[in-house]
């Protein structure tokens, strides 16, 4: 089973205009290099990451969202995922809009996240 299948079992994330599972692989591992700057958890493990959609031009659009609607490291958290996924081969420029709706929640969060978080 691949990283990419093992996340999607605990917080899907919605791939579109990507067939390339290596390239779905490598986004992944870049998004994983981001961490919520106050828990120290990565983004994929937390679930934030709900859709990654890529175009023809091979522009990348990422739809996510953060642990609260007020976090004020929003800033930097949405920049540093433009640069991780900005530095793969190929990707041509990252935008990243974070949304509100659904609403992130503990469910979304990996049995590696929850253990560290401490929470069942």
């Amino acid at each position: 089973m691949s990283l990419s299948d093992e996340l999607q079992e605990i917080a899907p994330i919605d791939f579109e205009g990507i067939e390339d599972e290596n390239l779905k692989q490598e986004i992944i591992e870049a998004l994983m290099e981001v961490n919520d700057p106050e828990i120290n958890i990565d983004i994929i493990n937390l679930g934030l990451v709900y859709k990654v959609q890529m175009d023809e031009e091979k522009n990348v659009k990422i739809q996510m969202t953060l642990t609260a609607i007020g976090c004020p490291l929003a800033g930097s958290i949405t920049g540093q995922v433009q640069q991780a996924v900005g530095r793969i081969e190929g990707i041509n420029q990252v935008h990243v809009d974070l949304v509100w709706n659904p609403p992130w929640d503990r469910n979304r969060v990996s049995r590696l996240a929850k253990m560290a978080l401490g929470i069942a």
